[in-house]
């Protein structure tokens, strides 16, 4: 089974709230990620095609994020991938006959301020923290923000993934009509030609010269 038909079978179970696709997680992107008002779940896709390759650095980008994370992936990768993932990492098996559960996901008690607000726009970080009165941010850096929130004790973390979870909620219109427009405009451009490359010209066998008259 590939990635596609993978997600197929999952998008049906995600009740209520909203799904993202590919959103960027870190240093890498989540594949789905379903967001209500009370927990964001990440879900990671790996279909008979793909690696374990990237496994440990999207397990650490998730783990600071989300509230619950689930790896789905075909039969064939259930045995070496087990040993990589702690036991509150949720498992699912994809088949023809659709997902399995393998053990179902616990809860992450891993989520950091930091990763969390990078979720977000700079600015959207800053009127949050605005909100609740600490003056002085809005001059702050990205890497500024990012240490304040990882040293402070004044921005509890359940407030602050409240506000980035109504905060994905409200943009994925926004998200959803920007991905139309570039859907719409890949569709008006001709499509691309194929470069030709000019076939190569067959070189003449050497003649053998003829033996000169003694």
């Amino acid at each position: 089974m590939n990635d596609p038909e993978i997600r197929a079978l999952l998008y049906p179970l995600l009740a209520g709230g909203v799904r993202i696709d590919e959103l960027p997680t870190g240093t890498t992107r989540a594949d789905v990620v379903h967001i209500t008002e009370h927990f964001m779940h990440g879900y990671e896709v790996k279909g008979d095609g793909d690696t374990l390759q990237r496994v440990a650095n999207q397990l650490r980008c998730y783990g600071e994020v989300y509230d619950f994370v689930t790896f789905i992936v075909t039969a064939k990768h259930l045995p070496k991938l087990l040993p990589l993932l702690p036991a509150w990492v949720g498992v699912l098996v994809a088949s023809a006959e659709g997902l399995h559960p393998h053990r179902a996901a616990g809860y992450n008690a891993t989520v950091e301020r930091a990763p969390l607000a990078r979720l977000l726009l700079l600015e959207e970080v800053k009127q949050f923290l605005l909100a609740r009165g600490l003056t002085g941010v809005s001059t702050l850096r990205s890497r500024e923000v990012s240490n304040f929130l990882r040293t402070t004790q004044l921005v509890p973390l359940s407030s602050l993934a409240q506000y980035v979870r109504e905060r994905l909620i409200a943009r994925l219109p926004e998200r959803l009509l920007m991905r139309a427009e570039r859907k719409a405009e890949r569709e008006r451009l001709p499509p691309r030609r194929k470069k030709v490359r000019p076939k190569a010209k067959k070189k003449k066998p050497a003649g053998r010269k003829k033996a000169r008259a003694a």
